[in-house]
């Protein structure tokens, strides 16, 4: 679209492993928690030593990364600001590509430690206004991370009313807090555990029922069925039919939620919306021609249906699910490619001889053995348990989806096994179809 600026796809990981997929599968830009200051302690979240490696693998491909540190902080919580962002600053072989924060407290004391760093304001400092933007840009913030309460029309005036330079995040997908931009105190009253710490037990997804202040233990009939009444129970949030309206309000960076979620939901939702953006960019017209294609693949991830949030108007109960709280899952998430074998010193030789890939180059001469850069047969890491003759899918960051038979699975030893039980079994397994390195295994439930 000429004249029109391409946005950035932010997507999230929770650990070195899902950073390198949300790279490989089309992120513009990733972002990441450390051990400590982010809103995701229950996430893996990275040690400064992983926090390193994972910039390192993401500027080697062009990729941003960003560091969040978003908690709304207590006394006790600025203590080991300081040290932690000296650490961020000095971090070799290269620092993060800005910090994600929310506090005043942490946004000041982060100034002081690292002046030139580029700062990001969180959603979690409630942004619903062109002045609050305008304020945060006077304090030298880059970027400010929109509410996700606010319309696409107040979306579009914000942008009217800051700095051209100034920058504009918009979360595009995923779980929607029935609380105010994440500020929520049910987690905090229920179990001890703040969300706003970074603890939430996400209380909303729990079962509800109504009981009178006289009656003790009778519940009121309020369910919608007989498994109870999911009162705060929203849908999750999903643009990718509307990239024409986000691009046109002027949204800099396209952000999906998710900082606890698995490589193959990162996979999914990275590689559906790069290819997104990149047709509305190339053509509308492919765009539209390829929305079906868009919905089935968002759908493939793990969610809870999908609506469209605040953009188009305040959610009404359609926006709710009353019945469940069970996500949508169609797949199940086996394993990434950690590398492929070509036949010589990195597949082990015990018991393989046999092997038609080992001895095709011999015995046949064909197109069995493709080299170190594709090839059948893959060595990953168990995520769930799937066996010789299972009918697995293929996921490749260039939208294909392969379908693949499992036809041979090696221990790291070389030693033949029908199929690997065991969580994050390592092994080698032979499919019927190439593979490269981190390609994605799924399998379809049902």
């Amino acid at each position: 679209m000429e004249g029109r600026k391409k946005p950035e796809l932010l997507m999230p990981a929770a650990s070195l492993e899902v950073l390198k997929t949300a790279v490989v599968f089309g992120a513009d830009a990733v972002y990441i928690g450390g051990d400590a200051f982010g809103l995701r302690a229950k996430a893996k979240n990275f040690s400064l030593e992983e926090m390193a490696a994972g910039i390192a693998f993401a500027h080697a491909r062009g990729v941003k990364v960003y560091v969040t540190a978003n908690i709304l902080a207590h006394n006790g919580d600025l203590e080991g600001a300081e040290e932690y962002f000296r650490q961020l600053r000095d971090m070799e072989p290269e620092p993060c590509d800005a910090l994600i924060i929310s506090d005043p407290g942490m946004f000041d004391i982060a100034r002081q430690v690292w002046p030139s760093a580029e700062i990001h304001i969180s959603t979690q400092a409630n942004n619903t206004n062109y002045g609050t933007f305008l304020f945060w840009h006077r304090q030298g913030a880059r970027r400010v991370v929109a509410a996700r309460e606010l319309l696409l029309e107040e979306i579009k005036e914000i942008r009217a009313r800051i700095p051209e330079g100034m920058e504009m995040e918009c979360f595009v997908h995923g779980a929607m807090c029935i609380s105010y931009s994440g500020r929520c105190l049910l987690s905090n009253y229920f179990t001890g555990r703040d969300a706003n710490q970074g603890s939430c037990t996400h209380p909303c997804r729990w079962k509800y029922a109504v009981a009178e202040e006289t009656r003790p233990g009778e519940y009121l009939p309020v369910e919608e069925n007989e498994r109870g009444t999911f009162l705060f129970n929203s849908k999750d949030l999903c643009m990718v039919e509307h990239i024409p309206e986000l691009v046109e309000a002027g949204i800099d960076s396209l952000k999906v939620e998710g900082r606890m979620k698995t490589a193959l939901y990162v996979a999914t939702v990275a590689r559906t919306y790069r290819r997104a953006i990149d047709d509305f960019f190339q053509s509308e017209e492919i765009y539209r021609r390829n929305l079906d294609w868009y919905r089935e693949e968002a759908a493939k991830c793990t969610h809870r249906h999908f609506s469209t949030g605040f953009y188009f108007g305040k959610p009404d109960a359609g926006s709710q699910i009353y019945d469940s709280s069970t996500y949508v899952n169609e797949y199940t998430y086996l394993g990434t490619v950690e590398r492929v074998g070509d036949g010589d010193d990195s597949v082990p030789a015990v018991n393989m001889a046999a092997d038609l890939y080992a001895v095709g180059r011999a015995a046949q001469g064909a197109e069995v053995c493709r080299g170190p850069e594709e090839a059948v047969l893959a060595y990953l890491e168990q995520r769930n348990k799937f066996a010789v003759g299972d009918v697995i899918e293929v996921m490749k960051p260039d939208g294909r989806n392969l379908s693949a038979r499992v036809e041979a699975m090696y221990d790291e030893e070389g030693v033949s096994i029908d199929s690997c039980p065991h969580a994050k079994q390592r092994f080698w397994v032979r499919l019927s179809v190439p593979v490269q390195r981190y390609d994605l295994l799924r399998a379809r439930n049902g």
